[in-house]
């Protein structure tokens, strides 16, 4: 991989994973039913997607739709999904626990973090249901966690890229911040640009960012429509997303 920006792509389904590396994708997140936002993919999807995709894949901790306010019963089996994570060789997790007042749920966050370890931990968007992305940054900060997906708050990244950019430089390098929300060919270039972020998310035209989550339309994923599209497409999708990253200047980006 060269020094551009590194490319993150969402998807549900081990044929996916596999054209998505074809395509020149860096990083895989796994998970599955991505029109509800996404939720923790079964054992037997892990494990395939391990055997058939040589770059990194992280898996969604999430154990159901909806809110990140999660029961006693419901944190336990996000330690389990953890746990069966690092059996099955996944290279990282991607999880987001809130309190009811929005805030992070920094101490059960600080734990999960530490029980994942050596893999790291990134928040997702739950981040942009908080009311105060200043203070979520540097609530997440404290947890350990390796990174922040997140829109800026909005349903699409475009929508905030001002809010964004903040972010980056505000996080400079004690947390990487990975936009998403409806990121596609048209406007990747811009948000890379435009944030100076490092690294990027998308699920390439497989799931949706206007999934509502406690309250706020946010989405555990990121894109711009809820169907399918074929291997084939999808491969040339991540293909493009690859070739209009690779032709930013690497003094683009922050440092």
């Amino acid at each position: 991989m060269s020094n551009r920006c590194v490319l993150e792509i969402c998807v549900e389904s081990v044929d996916h994973a596999v054209a998505a590396e074809r395509g020149g994708a860096d990083r895989i997140e796994l998970c599955s039913d991505l029109p509800s936002g996404g939720i923790t993919p079964s054992a037997g999807l892990m494990r395939t997607a391990r055997r058939q995709v040589e770059i990194p894949v992280h898996v969604l901790i999430r154990p159901r739709p909806g809110d990140f306010f999660y029961s006693g019963s419901e944190y336990e089996i996000m330690r389990d999904d953890i746990l069966a994570a690092k059996e099955l060789g996944m290279d990282g997790v991607v999880l987001g626990l809130l309190q009811r007042n929005t805030l992070v749920d920094v101490e059960r966050t600080r734990a999960l973090v530490e029980l994942a370890r050596p893999l790291p931990v990134t928040f997702h968007r739950a981040f942009d249901v908080c009311e105060n992305s200043e203070v979520a940054l540097e609530e997440v900060i404290q947890t350990g966690a390796s990174r922040i997906l997140t829109s800026g708050g909005e349903a699409r990244a475009t929508d905030a890229l001002l809010a964004l950019a903040r972010l980056v430089q505000a996080a400079q390098d004690r947390i990487v911040l990975m936009p998403c929300g409806g990121i596609n060919f048209e406007n990747i270039v811009e948000v890379v640009r435009t944030t100076l972020a490092r690294e990027v998310h998308t699920s390439a035209g497989t799931s949706s960012p206007d999934v509502a989550g406690n309250g706020k339309n946010t989405s555990t994923s990121s894109d711009t429509t809820s169907s399918i599209p074929p291997v084939a497409s999808f491969e040339n999708k991540v293909a493009t997303l690859i070739r209009l990253l690779s032709n930013v200047p690497n003094d683009e980006l922050a440092t």
